[in-house]
Protein backbone atom coordinates (compact mmCIF):
# COMPACT_ATOMS: atom_id res chain seq x y z
CA UNK A 1 0.00 0.00 0.00
CA UNK A 2 0.98 3.42 -1.21
CA UNK A 3 -0.09 6.64 0.93
CA UNK A 4 1.06 10.03 -0.42
CA UNK A 5 0.89 12.94 2.38
CA UNK A 6 -1.88 14.60 0.67
CA UNK A 7 -4.47 11.78 0.87
CA UNK A 8 -3.97 11.77 4.97
CA UNK A 9 -3.28 15.03 5.64
CA UNK A 10 -6.89 16.35 5.97
CA UNK A 11 -8.01 13.55 7.98
CA UNK A 12 -4.44 13.48 10.15
CA UNK A 13 -5.96 17.18 10.86
CA UNK A 14 -9.57 16.15 11.61
CA UNK A 15 -8.10 13.90 14.49
CA UNK A 16 -5.23 16.86 15.88
CA UNK A 17 -7.87 18.57 16.03
CA UNK A 18 -9.80 16.51 18.69
CA UNK A 19 -6.50 16.16 20.47
CA UNK A 20 -6.73 20.20 20.67
CA UNK A 21 -10.51 19.64 22.43
CA UNK A 22 -9.61 17.22 24.78
CA UNK A 23 -6.56 20.03 25.44
CA UNK A 24 -9.43 22.79 26.04
CA UNK A 25 -11.65 20.16 28.10
CA UNK A 26 -8.84 19.29 30.64
CA UNK A 27 -7.32 22.54 31.28
CA UNK A 28 -8.31 24.17 34.82
CA UNK A 29 -11.72 25.61 35.47
CA UNK A 30 -12.89 28.43 37.89
CA UNK A 31 -14.69 26.28 41.18
CA UNK A 32 -14.22 23.02 38.61
CA UNK A 33 -17.22 24.34 36.59
CA UNK A 34 -17.05 23.24 32.98
CA UNK A 35 -19.07 25.20 31.02
CA UNK A 36 -16.77 24.66 28.08
CA UNK A 37 -18.16 23.83 24.32
CA UNK A 38 -15.79 22.34 22.05
CA UNK A 39 -16.30 21.37 18.38
CA UNK A 40 -14.45 20.62 15.11
CA UNK A 41 -15.76 22.12 11.89
CA UNK A 42 -14.45 21.18 8.61
CA UNK A 43 -15.92 21.41 4.95
CA UNK A 44 -19.29 22.35 4.33
CA UNK A 45 -19.74 23.39 7.41
CA UNK A 46 -16.50 25.34 7.72
CA UNK A 47 -17.09 26.90 4.18
CA UNK A 48 -20.79 27.82 5.81
CA UNK A 49 -19.08 29.22 8.06
CA UNK A 50 -16.49 31.26 6.30
CA UNK A 51 -19.53 32.75 3.71
CA UNK A 52 -21.08 33.94 7.46
CA UNK A 53 -17.75 35.63 8.33
CA UNK A 54 -17.90 37.56 4.70
CA UNK A 55 -21.13 38.64 5.64
CA UNK A 56 -20.17 40.06 8.58
CA UNK A 57 -17.76 41.91 7.36
CA UNK A 58 -19.40 43.73 4.61
CA UNK A 59 -22.61 44.12 6.92
CA UNK A 60 -20.58 45.70 10.13
CA UNK A 61 -17.68 46.99 8.25
CA UNK A 62 -14.75 44.50 9.96
CA UNK A 63 -12.58 43.95 6.43
CA UNK A 64 -10.53 41.61 8.90
CA UNK A 65 -13.60 39.55 9.15
CA UNK A 66 -13.30 38.65 5.07
CA UNK A 67 -9.33 38.58 5.77
CA UNK A 68 -9.92 35.33 8.31
CA UNK A 69 -12.59 33.99 5.90
CA UNK A 70 -9.91 34.12 3.05
CA UNK A 71 -7.69 32.01 6.25
CA UNK A 72 -10.21 29.27 6.26
CA UNK A 73 -10.21 28.25 2.61
CA UNK A 74 -6.17 27.07 3.18
CA UNK A 75 -7.54 25.11 6.68
CA UNK A 76 -8.11 21.65 6.96
CA UNK A 77 -10.25 21.76 9.98
CA UNK A 78 -11.35 24.62 12.73
CA UNK A 79 -11.12 23.95 16.46
CA UNK A 80 -14.06 26.02 18.17
CA UNK A 81 -14.01 26.98 21.64
CA UNK A 82 -17.02 28.53 23.31
CA UNK A 83 -18.19 28.91 27.11
CA UNK A 84 -21.87 29.05 28.26
CA UNK A 85 -22.32 32.30 29.93
CA UNK A 86 -22.68 31.23 33.86
CA UNK A 87 -21.86 32.82 36.90
CA UNK A 88 -19.76 30.59 39.30
CA UNK A 89 -21.11 32.91 42.74
CA UNK A 90 -18.14 32.68 43.98
CA UNK A 91 -18.28 34.99 47.33
CA UNK A 92 -16.59 38.56 47.65
CA UNK A 93 -15.17 38.35 44.16
CA UNK A 94 -16.07 41.52 41.95
CA UNK A 95 -14.00 40.73 39.21
CA UNK A 96 -16.59 41.03 36.57
CA UNK A 97 -16.91 44.72 38.40
CA UNK A 98 -20.48 43.94 40.11
CA UNK A 99 -20.91 43.41 43.77
CA UNK A 100 -22.18 40.22 43.31
CA UNK A 101 -23.21 37.81 40.64
CA UNK A 102 -26.67 39.01 41.37
CA UNK A 103 -26.14 42.41 40.11
CA UNK A 104 -23.90 41.03 37.32
CA UNK A 105 -26.86 38.99 35.94
CA UNK A 106 -29.11 41.98 36.40
CA UNK A 107 -26.79 44.26 34.24
CA UNK A 108 -26.50 41.90 31.76
CA UNK A 109 -22.94 41.27 32.63
CA UNK A 110 -20.14 38.15 31.82
CA UNK A 111 -18.64 36.30 34.48
CA UNK A 112 -14.92 37.06 34.61
CA UNK A 113 -14.11 33.17 35.07
CA UNK A 114 -16.11 32.47 32.34
CA UNK A 115 -13.72 34.47 30.12
CA UNK A 116 -10.55 33.73 31.60
CA UNK A 117 -11.47 29.78 31.56
CA UNK A 118 -12.36 29.97 28.18
CA UNK A 119 -9.14 31.67 27.61
CA UNK A 120 -6.90 29.15 29.57
CA UNK A 121 -8.59 26.28 27.45
CA UNK A 122 -7.69 28.08 24.52
CA UNK A 123 -3.68 28.83 25.41
CA UNK A 124 -4.24 24.79 26.16
CA UNK A 125 -5.62 24.06 22.69
CA UNK A 126 -3.12 26.38 20.82
CA UNK A 127 -0.03 24.72 22.82
CA UNK A 128 -1.25 21.09 21.73
CA UNK A 129 -1.29 22.21 17.94
CA UNK A 130 2.47 23.66 18.65
CA UNK A 131 2.93 20.26 19.81
CA UNK A 132 1.74 18.66 17.08
CA UNK A 133 3.61 20.95 14.59
CA UNK A 134 -0.04 22.25 13.31
CA UNK A 135 -0.34 25.86 11.50
CA UNK A 136 -2.43 27.72 13.72
CA UNK A 137 -3.89 31.05 14.85
CA UNK A 138 -6.79 32.34 17.16
CA UNK A 139 -9.35 33.86 15.53
CA UNK A 140 -11.75 35.65 17.61
CA UNK A 141 -13.77 36.49 14.20
CA UNK A 142 -14.45 32.58 13.09
CA UNK A 143 -15.50 32.39 17.21
CA UNK A 144 -17.86 35.45 16.83
CA UNK A 145 -19.33 33.70 13.94
CA UNK A 146 -19.95 30.83 15.02
CA UNK A 147 -22.08 31.82 17.51
CA UNK A 148 -23.85 33.70 15.23
CA UNK A 149 -24.98 31.01 13.40
CA UNK A 150 -25.61 28.67 16.29
CA UNK A 151 -23.00 26.16 15.60
CA UNK A 152 -22.19 25.66 20.03
CA UNK A 153 -25.53 25.67 21.00
CA UNK A 154 -27.58 27.67 23.35
CA UNK A 155 -26.23 29.86 26.18
CA UNK A 156 -22.30 29.99 24.46
CA UNK A 157 -22.11 33.88 24.28
CA UNK A 158 -18.21 34.04 23.95
CA UNK A 159 -16.05 31.60 21.26
CA UNK A 160 -12.54 31.60 19.42
CA UNK A 161 -11.50 29.45 16.18
CA UNK A 162 -8.60 28.00 15.65
CA UNK A 163 -8.24 27.36 11.96
CA UNK A 164 -5.79 24.26 11.50
CA UNK A 165 -3.63 23.53 8.59
CA UNK A 166 -0.33 21.39 7.42
CA UNK A 167 1.40 23.57 4.90
CA UNK A 168 5.07 24.07 3.64
CA UNK A 169 4.58 28.27 5.56
CA UNK A 170 1.68 28.95 7.67
CA UNK A 171 -1.44 30.38 5.30
CA UNK A 172 -2.22 32.48 9.15
CA UNK A 173 0.75 34.75 8.90
CA UNK A 174 2.11 37.46 7.01
CA UNK A 175 -1.58 37.91 6.05
CA UNK A 176 -2.30 40.81 3.73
Amino acid sequence: MLILNPETEAQSVERAAELLCIAARTAPKGKGKDLLVTAVVSGAEMSRLAETMRRISVRDEVAFFARDAGNLEHASALVLIGTRKEPLGLPHCGYCGFVDCEAMLKAGGTCSFNAGDLGIAVGSAVSRAADLRLDNRVMYSAGKSAIELGLLGEGVMIAYGIPLSVSGKSPFFDRG
